[in-house]
């Protein structure tokens, strides 16, 4: 599954925001790339979204976006982080200064001073054109509705507000802010010098508050003057522990402190931090990955470490959760084998070695694909070229998820877990830039569709981004941008995917003006992407604490467009909508919703922001700095009031950073009572029936300005009477125009009762299922509800088997799972009979018994027939699986001739090591033949038909694995050749393997011609394998590049005769090392001593002995062959004569001991053989994965 995402674009600048560890960062274009403005994090460090690089991803709700790098924006810097309290900020390199960019639609925007100047004179319109609320209405313009109308209070008001410069800070570009969760007083700042052309950090500094950011105090020397930070850490569970992680450039230290910064520790580190990821619930336990890819753990918030596991996947390990485990600290992680494979592990922290480590997915997963999120752990695995997707609920065993049928799909990701159900969004074979919507039953195995062809986009990172969007605050409201004719149209739905419809756009624009648009031609769609970044406020908001009001920037039309974009609020829960700005705006939710605050996205800097006590009907305008002010972010006091907040930026391009505190308190009149709120009741389209239940919330009335203090919630909640429209259609069945739920053409409900077995019962489904969370009662409810029912007697059908990883080879010697799959029949009365074909066959009584497969270990490579026989008192089946059993193939090596003669058969073997492999596949290459010849048989034979050096190489396929090896042979009309043997030393240090043999046969060839004159042209001389050492002469003819002066036979029988001279005086030889001198002799006659050679015997006996069997020998190949030299084989082209030539079979390991073939005959046969038909040694070479050659000295021939 590949990368995920649901976010965009920023909605004004770069912006993180690290929930688990209470920061937000600010960083500009490109900085993310050193590392330092973004930080080193683990996913689930983010509410609910665990980042996903590559693999099975997965997205929280409200469609948070992955733990990406900081992405490049082509927006002003700007950036508001709602809810968690984290900033980090980053000016663009080299200036100090925003990156100031033209808005997305392209229209001219207003500078500050054009809107200043037009107050003064008194021609200001409200923001966009809306005429404000004094003004006339122009002639011959059409009827406004005023009551509908956005109104804006243009006359300013004055917010109180404090500034602080960070001193001395001006060169540093990064910031990184933490608003304390135990104290909000407290305030860090960590602000450092990232140098763009260093790649690093140079400077920080760390500045501490303790009144809410009015003062600050610098804390660089209780840190350590000469101390680089990189990052700040915060405990979610105790915010007063900070850790503080200094550079690893210069030290891998941390700091860490228990007093909320105050004071800090400094601690070693022997490794250096990529990311860390906090227990959620024990406040000291740590797990922190290196940037080597080791886990390590910490139970004393990283005072002191172990190691967990090496070669851990990035982001791929969880703390465990709590309800599906009973160990608080089970560690759930993805490793990677010494052979590249990926496995699912799980261990106790401070027991986490290999006996301890369990294994809860049998066998291998797709790399990069595990996901531990509320109680669900999911993996996927790739067989047959289809990934499949596996499910455990609550930690028991997995089980395959089950799609439609043929839904086939490409790419998974699970974007909520939330109320026991997954929401899974799943490319399918037939998309390409879309993605279906499913959800699942509980177990979150068995899926249905929800939406089809979601829009998707890729982000920066090429992670996927889905356009969906959780509404928060009220279960079962989604928005959705779905795909359809071309065009991209938002949906919104109110349960949970069973209901979706087009949004109704507004009836007036912001001066009141009617909106001519009409259902379904057109509609109000919304920008559903929140920010490339996970922890970035997103151009589209809601919160718990306020679950009527969403506001989102998005166009009135036919379609969803980038151009012409405006802001829109909606305060009944998407029901009707209001445009509210004809800009983009950041908006911020505060006292649990009650204020907005809006700030524009600009690159010019302001003073000003707008604020809204009536869900966004009327905005007053506020001024928050007298000086205007360059805007880099803003961060909103924790807790759930939130009504202070501190704006980040600064005056110039060159100046501090300027932090201001706004306290909106005074804006407020009291705190509100009673009487100050109103009921409004959840509905949809005037169904108030939401999720099978009727919620009343009660709001404060728009014209009270009261503080409201902590969020109730719902006034009350009623269920509802079930209807058809609380069910949805169960798996394996589709919604028909009629609205009926109907099986698929694919689907066999009686399927559902293939695990049953007589006597037993089993839910039939009706093909309704309830809306997961839905709370509506009686009514259709039993009805629609599956109702149990006795299990059938079933003969046995469609019965498989089938290997665990679906693959149809296994390995000798190892064990092969196979899974028994029966589609029906009554499982507990059944007898299965499994044959290995092996001579081993078992039988089981039941299925029940064999759920996790059965276990065999083959001894012998082959092709094995297995099959598989089911009864039961009502029929049987079976089934045939052909299992391919092999073992690695380890050495290749090609033996042939070195030379051969013009248009003479050669036969070339493939010798293997281990000679039993399996089923083989054999590519050859020969000559100058472009296309290879492809074989089940390891040995060819082929004819050279002109002279000179040829190449051939064979290539082994078994399995997964290939194999070759490479040879050089030479062709030639004639040669000559004769075997050498030499003194008995030299196999004291022949280890017998191929670059010594080709390193001898170097030197003896270079003895060769020193002792003998001849040019080095004529020689070729190859050592041969095992022992005693042989080797091969062979004289060559050659001829000049012209083509003239080629020896005749003549002059080679000369070179052969002045060669056999030299060696039968003793005038070659070598020496192999200082000491160690060779001689090489013609082993023309004999190849073994023929007597007795050792001290017991006489030596006069021995001499005497030899020297008449070396006359009687002389004297009869004299008779015999006339003036012919003995022990010179002459090879020539001859066409009337059958010629015989044998290959020897050289078989692994080389060590073994090689006898020529000269030692297999008695004397008189060798001279009774013509010397044509003498065998030729080979030469081998092992090669693994890669051609290689063994090429003996004839490189000039």
């Amino acid at each position: 599954m590949g990368k995920v995402g649901a976010g965009g674009r920023s909605p004004a600048g770069l912006s993180a925001l690290l929930a688990g560890a209470g920061l937000l960062v600010l960083c500009a274009p490109g900085s993310c790339g050193g590392g330092s403005c973004c930080p080193p994090r683990h996913p689930s460090a983010a509410p609910r979204w665990a980042p996903t690089p590559g693999g099975l991803p997965h997205q929280g709700p409200r469609g948070r976006a992955p733990a990406a790098p900081l992405p490049q924006l082509g927006r002003p810097l700007f950036a508001v982080a709602p809810g968690d309290r984290a900033l980090c900020l980053e000016r663009a390199p080299g200036t100090g200064a925003p990156v100031a960019v033209a808005s997305r639609s392209g229209r001219k925007r207003r500078s500050g001073e054009d809107l200043e100047k037009a107050e003064r004179e008194g021609t200001s319109r409200s923001p966009r054109g809306v005429l404000r609320d004094r003004g006339q209405q122009e002639p011959g313009t059409p009827e406004r509705d005023p009551d509908k109308a956005t109104r804006f209070r243009l006359e300013e008001l004055k917010l109180t507000s404090t500034t602080f410069a960070l001193t001395g800070d001006s060169a540093h570009n990064q910031a990184m802010v933490h608003w304390s969760g135990h104290n909000s007083s407290v305030i860090l700042i960590l602000t450092k010098l990232y140098d763009y052309n260093l790649g690093s950090i140079t400077e920080s500094s760390l500045w501490r508050s303790t009144d809410y950011g009015t003062t600050y105090e610098k804390l660089n020397d209780k840190v350590g003057l000469k101390t680089i930070l990189s990052y700040l850490y915060v405990c979610p569970t105790n915010k007063r522990k900070i850790m503080l992680l200094t550079d690893p450039e210069i030290e891998s230290s941390l700091l860490i402190s228990s007093d909320e910064g105050a004071t800090y520790q400094k601690y070693r580190l022997n490794f250096y931090i990529q990311s860390l990821l906090f227990h959620p619930k024990q406040e000291d336990w740590i797990l922190a990955y290196s940037q080597d890819q080791k886990l390590y753990s910490s139970a004393e918030f990283g005072r002191r470490w172990q190691l967990i596991q090496e070669a851990v996947v990035p982001n791929r390990f969880y703390w465990s959760v709590m309800g599906s485990n009973k160990e608080p600290d089970l560690i759930h992680l993805e490793a990677r084998t010494v052979d590249g494979h990926s496995q699912y592990l799980t261990c106790r922290m401070q027991n986490c070695t290999e006996a301890n480590r369990n294994k809860p997915f049998p066998g291998y997963i797709d790399p990069d694909s595990l996901i531990v999120q509320d109680d669900y752990v999911f993996v996927q695995l790739t067989s047959g070229g289809r990934p499949h997707y596996y499910v455990s609920y609550r930690r028991n065993a997995f089980a395959q998820m089950k799609l439609p049928k043929y839904a086939l799909p490409k790419d998974m990701h699970v974007i909520s877990t939330d109320e026991n159900q997954v929401f899974a969004a799943v490319q399918e074979w037939n998309q390409n830039d879309t993605y279906n919507l499913y959800i699942s039953d509980t177990r979150g195995v068995y899926f249905t569709l929800a939406l089809e062809n979601v829009q998707s986009s890729r982000g920066p990172e090429g992670n996927v981004m889905i356009d969906l969007y959780e509404v928060a605050g009220i279960k079962g409201m989604f928005l959705a941008n779905k795909k359809t004719d071309n065009q991209v149209k938002t949906f919104i739905t109110y349960n949970k995917g069973r209901d979706w419809r087009l949004l109704q756009a507004p009836d007036t624009d912001l001066r009141g003006d009617p909106v001519h648009c009409l259902l379904p031609y057109c509609s109000l769609h919304l920008h559903l992407k929140v920010s490339e970044n996970p922890y970035t406020s997103g151009i589209i908001a809601s919160r718990d604490t306020a679950p009527s009001i969403i506001v989102a920037s998005g166009n009135i039309g036919s379609e969803l467009s980038d151009s012409d974009i405006s802001m829109f609020v909606s305060s009944d829960a998407g029901n009707t909508w209001r445009q509210i700005f004809e800009e983009e705006h950041s908006v911020l939710y505060l006292d649990q919703g009650g204020v907005l605050v809006a700030m524009k996205h600009t690159s010019l800097p302001i003073r000003h922001l707008w604020l809204s006590f009536d869900e966004g009907r009327s905005w007053s305008k506020y001024s928050f700095t007298s000086i205007p002010l360059f805007v880099d972010g803003v961060l909103g006091e924790p807790g759930e009031e939130t009504l202070i907040m501190t704006v980040f930026g600064h005056f110039s391009h060159r100046s501090e950073w300027q932090l201001v505190k706004v306290d909106y308190k005074s804006i407020f009149d009291r705190r509100c009572a009673e009487e100050d709120y109103r009921p409004w009741q959840l509905h949809s389209q005037g169904e108030a029936c939401i999720m099978g239940a009727k919620r009343i919330y009660k709001k404060r009335k728009s014209e009270r300005k009261c503080m409201q203090g902590k969020y109730a919630g719902a006034m009350e909640s009623e269920p509802c009477v079930c209807t058809e429209a609380d069910f949805d259609c169960d798996y394996g069945y589709e919604r028909h125009s009629n609205g009926q739920c109907l099986p698929a053409f694919w689907f066999n409900p009686s399927s559902l009762s293939k695990d049953c077995s007589l006597g037993q019962s089993y839910l039939n489904s009706t093909g309704y299922r309830k809306v997961v969370s839905n709370n509506c009662t009686d009514g259709v409810r039993e009805q629609y509800t599956a109702k149990p029912q006795k299990c059938p007697g079933k003969a046995p059908r469609g019965l498989r088997i089938v290997t665990a990883d679906g693959k149809l080879t296994a390995e000798q010697g190892h064990n092969v799972t196979l899974m028994v799959q029966l589609e029906e029949g009554d499982v507990q009365r059944t007898l299965i009979q499994v044959d290995f074909g092996d001579g081993i066959a078992v039988s089981y009584v039941n299925l029940s018994s064999m759920e996790d497969g059965i276990k065999h270990v083959y001894h012998n490579v082959g092709i094995f027939r297995v099959t598989v026989q089911v009864d039961n008192s009502l029929g049987s089946d079976s089934a045939v699986l052909y299992l391919h059993v092999t073992c690695p193939l380890e050495h290749v090596h090609l033996s042939l001739p070195f030379v051969t003669t013009k248009n003479k058969e050669v036969n070339a073997t493939a010798v293997l090591w281990p000679s039993q492999v399996g089923t083989l596949t054999y590519v050859w290459w020969y000559g100058n033949n472009t296309e290879p010849l492809i074989t089940l048989e390891g040995s060819i034979a082929f004819k050279f038909t002109s002279e000179g050096m040829n190449t051939i190489t064979v290539q082994v396929s078994a399995g997964n694995a290939i194999l070759q090896d490479t040879k050089t042979i030479a062709v030639y009309e004639e040669f000559r050749s004769l075997r050498l043997s030499f003194s008995p030393n030299l196999d004291d240090y022949n280890p017998d393997i191929p670059e010594w043999r080709r390193d001898v046969s170097r030197v003896i060839k270079k003895a060769l011609v020193e002792a003998t004159g001849v040019p080095a042209q004529h020689i070729l001389v190859a050592v041969l394998p095992g022992l005693p050492t042989a080797a091969e002469l062979f004289v060559l003819p050659h001829q000049d590049p012209t083509g003239e002066n080629k020896r005749s036979a003549e002059d080679l029988e000369q070179i052969s005769e002045l060669l056999i001279h030299k060696l039968n005086q003793n005038s070659v030889h070598f020496e192999l090392k200082p000491g160690v001198q060779v001689l090489v002799h013609a082993a023309h006659l004999t190849a073994a001593p023929l007597v007795d050679l050792t001290p017991t015997h006489s030596g006069s006996a021995m001499l005497m002995l030899l020297s008449v069997v070396f006359v009687g020998l002389a004297v009869f190949v004299i008779y015999k062959f006339k003036r012919k030299i003995p022990g010179i084989n002459v090879y020539a082209q001859m066409q009337n004569e059958k010629e015989r030539e044998m290959v020897s079979r050289v078989s692994h390991p080389e060590s073994r001991s090689y006898v020529p073939q000269t030692e297999l005959r008695r004397p008189g046969q060798l001279i009774d053989e013509k010397v044509e038909s003498q065998l030729i040694g080979s030469i081998s070479i092992v090669a693994e994965n890669q051609s290689t050659k063994e090429i003996p000295t004839y490189v000039n021939v």
